[in-house]
């Protein structure tokens, strides 16, 4: 017998059975434990779909919650005005307007300042929409800000031309009642830049120093506060609504009775209506005694 081909034959079987051995303990090593709970696999590509068409939904305007809330769904804005005195002004004009059927205020801005450092101003007169003993209350003052873009100006990271507002920010402040000081309010942002009308951006004004008289009065002929808009990025309307005021307390302070305002606005309606008929009907007097004069001095000449 050949020993030496018997040896190496031998080896080199078990070197096989061996290899096999590995093989198997990798495989087993590698399946899963049936014996144990497994989670389902999570679909991914469902999620991401799902995700991507919930982004893709415009946003909806925000719905007051508080009855103390200035809405402007009555049209009313005769407590607002805008501020262009400063050369970083926005000039525009104010309206109530709605989107989504949500009224608010908007300010049309007419595009004559640069985009680069342009800040929209309005100022709103607590005064009048608290009368002087609430605005003397205010503590902390809450609102909800937007934009619509009107050009596709803006560029992103994705793309350039896009019709969308981008960045929004902003901050405000007042004049206090002591030694009429300028209030610095807190800066507030957020906003939407995949839509041409922006998402609600909510603000938060706080009377941090109120203890030591930073605040307003009611000795105050109007008490007022300013909210700016800057870092304008592309051509776009601002949008304010939803405004409340808050006591020391956090509770919302009642807003003047708008019966009596739209009553005197109905009685200046009124009056400007009587005086447009009284014109016409001096007017019609005036052509009748005219008249009559001359068949008077026509009979008096035959």
């Amino acid at each position: 017998m050949n020993y030496k081909s018997f040896i190496a034959g031998a080896m080199a079987f078990a070197l096989a059975a061996c290899a096999a051995g590995c093989s198997d303990k990798k495989e087993n090593d590698s399946k899963p434990d049936t014996s144990k709970e497994t989670t389902a696999p999570t679909d991914t590509t469902a999620a991401t779909e799902t995700t991507t068409e919930e982004e893709l939904q415009p946003p909806v305007p925000v719905e007051a919650t508080d009855p103390n809330t200035v809405t402007f769904d009555d049209g009313i804005f005769d407590f607002v005005t805008t501020r262009n005195e400063d050369k970083d002004c926005a000039s525009g004009t104010l309206s109530v307007a709605e989107i989504m059927g949500n009224k608010m205020l908007k300010f049309t801005d007419d595009n004559t300042v640069p985009l680069e450092g342009k800040v929209q101003k309005v100022i709103i007169s607590a005064t009048k929409l608290l009368g002087s003993e609430g605005a003397a209350k205010v503590r902390s003052i809450e609102f909800d800000l937007y934009a619509q873009a009107t050009a596709d100006h803006l560029k992103t990271d994705d793309a350039d031309g896009v019709r969308a507002p981008g960045w929004i920010g902003g901050g405000g402040g007042t004049v206090t009642a002591k030694e009429d000081k300028w209030y610095d309010f807190k800066e507030f942002s957020g906003g939407e830049y995949n839509f041409e009308t922006s998402g609600a951006v909510h603000g938060t004004f706080k009377f941090l120093l109120a203890d030591s008289g930073m605040c307003w009065t009611e000795d105050m002929e109007d008490a007022n506060f300013l909210i700016m808009r800057w870092g304008i990025a592309n051509e776009s309307d601002m949008y304010i609504d939803n405004i409340v005021f808050y006591d020391e307390d956090g509770n919302s302070i009642p807003l003047a009775e708008k019966s009596e305002v739209v009553m005197n606005d109905e009685l200046k309606k009124q009056l400007e209506e009587a005086e447009v008929l009284a014109s016409e009907v001096n007017s019609q007097a005036k052509d009748a005694i005219e008249e009559a004069s001359r068949q008077v001095a026509e009979k008096q000449d035959q």
